[in-house]
């Protein structure tokens, strides 16, 4: 540790994402990635903005990106915040609406960058365990708090949350902002977005990263009530003008125009997600229930972290949490393409004899 730093940084456990390993013929399925390439049209306007205007600096509203997105979603430009990645977004949301007296709640198993969060940031935070089955109880926030956030799907269990619950929960908290990550919402998820216009405190957040097939381009956006999303453009405007370049632009606008080739793709992840967890559960994995691109496992008899080591020296990663101890015994497994899942399914079959 240096003498250099500042107190705030000497206190800090940074996120880990998930490994990048480079290992020939690898099988990825750690790290929830689209296993299917974006859009031709996202490639067609990368190249096209490709050009002598690279000069100059990108629009610091993202003015046409912000319609885009507001036209998906059947929303108002000014119900629109575009930042670096959905990671950014959660950032400038922290600072803008998650700061105040009383602590933010969320599930104790969830988004490990919360409490990364709230630590870089200073806020305080109060944990609330998730059921046995690892499902959110919607009443066990109906508590005083400075905010509420959780994913849904929740991760890394997959799990997703009934609209009705969510909207239950905007009933009996008027008082502070709820935030929805939606990050994995495509996957078979009920999306809380037309709940915005009723909720004036409700904040949703999405990325292009998964469904999109963008994770290279960095592109997140948050949705909510004009009053919300002028305060992350407050805290965006005092941090960078400018988080959006031209490509990211030019290939996040194409990615909200192709609706059939967004709908065709989740429908493939879907229908590979269906038979691998009919492949695990015949080679007795307990599956838990998945509205996302990736699912939570764990055996019966053969441990989690074993696994994953067996895996790796048959080049397919996955991903595996050591904590907290409830879901050691379990993998996330990123959905892939049909010939990766069978892969998997060999190698596991071998494993387990």
């Amino acid at each position: 540790m240096s003498q250099f730093w500042s107190d705030i940084i000497h206190k800090l456990t940074p996120y880990v994402p998930g490994e990048q390993p480079k290992l020939d013929n690898l099988v990825k399925l750690n790290t929830n990635e689209n296993p299917y390439g974006p859009s031709p049209r996202v490639i067609a306007a990368l190249k096209q903005e490709v050009a002598d205007t690279l000069r100059l600096y990108p629009d610091p509203n993202s003015e046409a990106l912000k319609a885009a997105i507001a036209h998906t979603h059947q929303l108002k430009p000014n119900q629109v915040f575009v930042g670096n990645g959905s990671d950014e977004v959660l950032a400038h949301v922290f600072q803008a609406l998650l700061k105040h007296d009383l602590p933010l709640l969320f599930p104790d198993i969830s988004y490990s960058f919360y409490p990364v969060y709230c630590r870089l940031y200073a806020i305080d935070f109060k944990t609330i365990a998730l059921a046995n089955d690892f499902t959110i109880n919607i009443s066990d926030y109906e508590q005083p708090n400075g905010g509420i956030i959780f994913p849904n799907p929740n991760a890394p269990t997959g799990i997703p949350l009934a609209l009705e619950r969510i909207e239950q929960l905007l009933k009996n908290n008027t008082q502070t902002v709820v935030v929805i990550d939606e990050a994995y919402v495509d996957f078979g998820t009920q999306s809380a977005v037309g709940l915005i216009n009723q909720y004036p405190n409700l904040l949703v957040t999405h990325t292009l990263s998964k469904a999109r097939s963008l994770a290279g381009l960095r592109v997140g956006y948050a949705l909510g009530s004009p009053d919300l999303i002028e305060a992350l453009t407050r805290v965006k405007d005092s941090f960078n003008s400018y988080p959006i370049d031209r490509l990211a632009s030019a290939g996040a606008i194409a990615a909200m125009q192709d609706d059939d080739y967004f709908n065709k793709i989740c429908g493939l992840v879907i229908s590979t997600r269906t038979k691998l967890i009919s492949d695990l559960e015949q080679l007795d994995f307990e599956v838990l229930p998945s509205g996302a691109n990736f699912i939570f496992a764990k055996h019966q008899i053969k441990d989690g972290a074993e696994l994953t080591a067996e895996l790796r020296t048959r080049s397919i990663i996955v991903r595996h949490f050591k904590a907290p101890n409830r879901i050691s015994p379990y993998l996330r497994i990123t959905i892939g393409t049909d010939m990766q899942s069978e892969l998997l399914i060999r190698a596991l079959t071998e494993i387990l004899g």
